[in-house]
């Protein structure tokens, strides 16, 4: 573990016990102080301001009690972040607000609601600028994972969401695990817990030249498995039938309740700023108990969708996804406009009515930030277009989506929900 990293640990440790238990006044609904007498569950609709004058301000966390009709609005209401490009985590019954620093150190706010359904702070650190992170257990595991080949590595940490503290970290040589002749290194698309391991998918990219981000192997996929929470490399699995899974900030992998993992690859691998791979997008599968993919498993993506190429999904439940599909291969980091009900065990998809034409999308809230009933009945995205930024109800048993609440003067980016503490 080299020194630096030590330091930041310390840092970062020390930091957190000191802000462990600060509370923040700020109120969810300013009119009434933010209490909730009732104590009622809230969904926490995260947004950035649209409104005039309002470019490069941070986004605002509202609060309600219902998703599926009225309004609410970023002016005057709800807890400005602090700093720009946030990122959401919610685990324990506990809301994480990333700061995404682009390069420095970003920060890690933690909040709850109280018994009166106000929305506190309970801690407010510094942290390493992280690339990937999710829950483990009852962690929420880290990694700030490098793109400089002369410094192929990446490093994790692990936050206990209980003491909203540091209590591990650990470096990972990128270039050792890509094991590439041509020196290229891996980086980590996202993080997936299955069963008691900690799968990491990963693409190999040359991290230098004028081709950073390009790779000369397009069409292969690899995850690397680790144990928790030690964080040993026990194996990396690998399969050519499709490129590689996840993508830049973009998980690739889900579990369902048999505890297979069903991985996504877009297929959207460069090389040379050119779309390079020759595979389909695609999901394969490892089944529960083994590391190896299922070579009687793959679900061309593109041949059912008609010639779409999948961005990003929302697992749901019972092997049900909510896929969201893009026509052209313009970019790797494209958002898609059209949404589709997946059945992975039987390998069908139909597109999803009741949304707004896909030439009319300005953003959606990507597959991690949109929120899945308890019941697992209903999926709810938000979805932004020039007449207004929206939450849609998705009924999964319909394939039908309906208008909900309308965000005002914001552009919707994440959808959480918190109990209050008794």
């Amino acid at each position: 573990m080299i020194k630096q990293s030590n330091y930041y640990f310390g840092l970062l440790l020390g930091a957190a016990l000191l802000t462990a238990c600060s509370s923040d006044d700020g109120a969810t609904n300013p009119d009434e102080g933010g209490e909730n007498p009732t104590a009622e569950p809230q969904y926490l609709i995260t947004a950035t301001p649209t409104t005039a004058g309002s470019e490069g301000v941070a986004d605002y966390i509202l609060s309600t009690e219902d998703l599926t009709q009225g309004s609410i609005s970023t002016d005057g209401n709800g807890v400005e972040q602090d700093g720009t490009y946030r990122y959401y985590e919610t685990h324990n019954n506990k809301f994480f607000s990333f700061l995404y620093g682009q390069g420095n150190p970003g920060a890690v706010t933690t909040y709850q609601l109280d018994g009166k359904s106000k929305l506190q702070k309970l801690s407010d650190f510094q942290a390493e600028t992280v690339q990937a992170f999710a829950p483990v257990n009852d962690d929420i595991l880290m990694i700030k994972i490098s793109r400089n080949a002369e410094s192929p590595f990446a490093y994790w940490y692990q936050l206990d969401t209980e003491a909203s503290q540091f209590t591990a970290e650990g470096q990972i040589n990128t270039q050792e695990l890509a094991n590439k002749e041509n020196g290229e290194i891996a980086f980590f698309s996202w993080i997936t817990q299955v069963g008691d391991k900690v799968f990491l998918p990963y693409f190999t990219m040359k991290a230098c030249c004028n081709d950073s981000w390009g790779t000369d192997y397009p069409d292969e996929a690899n995850i690397a498995v680790y144990s928790y929470p030690e964080m040993t490399l026990e194996t990396v699995i690998h399969d050519n039938r499709t490129s590689f899974i996840g993508r830049y900030f973009n998980n690739g992998l889900s579990v369902d309740e048999n505890g297979d993992a069903y991985a996504f690859s877009s297929a959207i691998a460069t090389t040379n700023n050119e779309v390079s791979t020759t595979k389909s997008s695609s999901v394969t599968r490892i089944k529960a108990g083994t590391l190896e993919f299922d070579q009687d498993y793959l679900f061309d993506l593109e041949a059912a969708s008609g010639g779409y190429y999948l961005t990003d999904h929302t697992y749901v439940g019972n092997g049900k996804v909510i896929g969201i599909f893009l026509e052209e291969k313009t970019s790797s980091y494209a958002t898609g406009n059209r949404f589709a009900l997946i059945d992975l065990h039987n390998q069908t998809l139909d597109w999803i009515t009741g949304l707004p034409s896909p030439e009319n999308i300005l953003s959606v809230t990507n597959g991690m930030n949109s929120y899945v009933s308890e019941n697992k009945t209903n999926v709810f995205v938000g979805i932004t277009t020039e007449t207004g930024s929206f939450i849609y109800n998705i009924d999964i048993a319909s394939n039908t989506a309906t208008q909900g609440i309308e965000v005002q003067g914001g552009q919707i980016t994440a959808i959480n929900k918190l109990n209050p503490v008794k």
